[in-house]
C-alpha cells in the first residue's frame, strides 16, 4: 500500500498489525480521480481512517487540511507515522467516531468527508456504514455542496430514510464506493 499520486505519490505506507483493512491503491486511484480538482483546497475528515491513506492521498493532491479520526491506539501511531514519513501535516485525533461528530466537528467544516467503516459481514452484526448514513452530526459537519464518499460491502442496503443522495457508486471486487451528498429535499 502506498500514496497513489502527488507530493508523496509512491511512498509506501505502514499499516498497523490489527484488524484495519486498507483501502487498495485502485480503489483509492479511482476515489480521487472521481474528485478530480475537488480536492484542491479541500477540508478533509478521515473517519475510520485506519492507516490514513485516504486523508493522506487527499494531502499529497492538494488538500488544504485533514483530520484523521481513528479508536484504535496502533493504527493512530501508524497514521502519524505515515504523516511523517511522507512530510505531510494532519491533525490525528484518538476518538470514537460519533462522539467525535457530535462534540468536535464544527458545523460545516468539511468539503469531503471519507469513511471506511468496518463492515458488518453477516446479518445481526454492527453495521456503522448505516450508523453513519443515519447520523445528523454528519450532516452537520459536511459543508454546503460537501461530498460524502462511504466504503461499504457491495450490494449492501441504504436505510430507508434517504438523507442522502448518492451521486456515484462504483464496485471494486469486495469493496462499493458511494459518493453521496445531503438530500435537499430531506435536509
Amino acid at each position: 500500500m502506498r500514496v497513489v499520486a502527488g507530493q508523496a505519490g509512491g511512498i509506501p505506507l505502514h499499516v498497523p498489525r490489527t484488524d484495519v483493512r486498507p483501502t487498495m491503491d485502485r480503489v483509492k486511484a479511482a476515489i480521487f480521480s472521481s474528485l478530480g480538482e475537488k480536492i484542491v483546497g479541500a477540508r478533509v475528515l478521515d473517519l475510520f481512517a485506519g492507516t490514513g491513506a485516504l486523508g493522506i492521498e487527499a494531502l499529497s493532491r492538494g488538500s488544504a487540511s485533514a483530520i484523521f479520526v481513528e479508536k484504535n491506539a496502533h493504527a493512530v501511531e501508524s497514521i502519524r507515522r505515515n504523516l511523517e514519513k511522507t512530510h505531510l501535516s494532519g491533525d490525528v485525533r484518538q476518538a470514537d467516531i460519533f462522539q467525535f461528530l457530535d462534540k468536535s466537528a464544527a458545523p460545516a467544516a468539511y468539503d469531503i468527508i471519507f469513511a471506511d467503516p468496518p463492515y458488518a459481514k453477516a446479518p445481526g452484526e454492527h453495521d456503522f456504514g448505516v450508523e453513519l448514513l443515519e447520523c445528523a452530526s454528519l450532516i452537520r459537519t459536511l459543508a454546503p455542496e460537501g461530498i460524502f464518499i462511504l466504503e461499504k460491502i457491495p450490494g449492501s442496503p441504504f436505510p430507508k430514510i434517504m438523507r442522502w443522495e448518492c451521486i456515484r457508486a462504483r464496485k471494486y471486487g469486495s469493496t462499493e464506493t458511494a459518493f453521496l451528498r445531503v438530500n435537499p429535499a430531506v435536509a
